[in-house]
């Protein structure tokens, strides 16, 4: 697991996107490893903003982000995805901190911990709720904006594309992390306990009205069919 970062270190990253009226994306990388990880920043009907799998970005574009509201909420995606939660917080004390509630145990180890999913408030674009299956440990955002609706995942589902070399060859066939839309090797040990039930909340996710983009931590958006491409990773589990 990686160190939480005690200071504001900004790494590489591509252009923020904006997806739609209510998310916003940025995608960024890690060092010393090829995978990706992606913040993503919903504005609620109230105006306060929901931060993602937080990621540190240059002062302009914090600036850009904080003029597009107030930062209101953290989520800590699970316990494995607290690089940059602390020093969010540290800009943003006033932000609540939320996580999994079957995560709060590492979150806590780097930042105070406000409440799990259950705890964010009531909101007519965003919402949070915990997957079932997982034990807690891992949740989805809603964005239902009027331009249609996307749903925001985490280390559940990846969509990664194959990688060259001796990495590549490891995602590849030992984690089983590359490919399109799937079910990693780690998540299917470490994270699903109940498989059916897992299964059943991902189908529930692609039959709401809209759907117009699955949006994951790692790599790329999930776009063409989301619908279709939901159901058939839920086949896979």
């Amino acid at each position: 697991m990686a160190k939480a970062n005690t200071g504001w270190r900004v790494l590489p990253h591509r252009p923020l996107e904006k997806l739609s009226s209510h998310l916003w994306r940025v995608e960024g990388d890690l060092e010393g490893m090829p995978l990706k990880r992606v913040m993503s920043i919903a504005r609620r009907a109230d105006g306060r903003l929901v931060i993602h799998n937080a990621v540190a970005l240059e002062d302009e574009l914090m600036r850009d982000i904080e003029a597009w509201g107030e930062v209101g909420f953290l989520v800590v995606p699970n316990g494995y995805h607290r690089l940059d939660a602390k020093v969010f917080h540290d800009r943003y004390p006033k932000a609540q901190v939320l996580c999994p509630s079957g995560a709060r145990t590492k979150v806590t180890q780097v930042v105070g911990v406000n409440g799990g999913y259950e705890d964010f408030p009531a909101d007519a674009v965003v919402s949070l709720e915990t997957l079932e299956g997982t034990g807690g440990a891992e949740g989805a955002m809603i964005v239902r904006a009027p331009d249609g609706t996307s749903v925001v995942l985490n280390d559940s589902v990846f969509n990664m594309p194959h990688v060259r070399g001796l990495t590549g060859f490891v995602l590849r066939h030992l984690t089983s992390s590359t490919g399109g839309p799937r079910i990693s090797r780690v998540a299917r040990l470490f994270l699903i306990k109940d498989k059916r039930a897992f299964a059943a909340h991902l189908e529930r996710l692609a039959a709401l009205p809209g759907l117009a983009r699955v949006v994951v931590s790692h790599h790329e958006i999930i776009d063409a069919d989301p619908a279709a491409a939901l159901c058939a990773v839920a086949g896979t589990v």
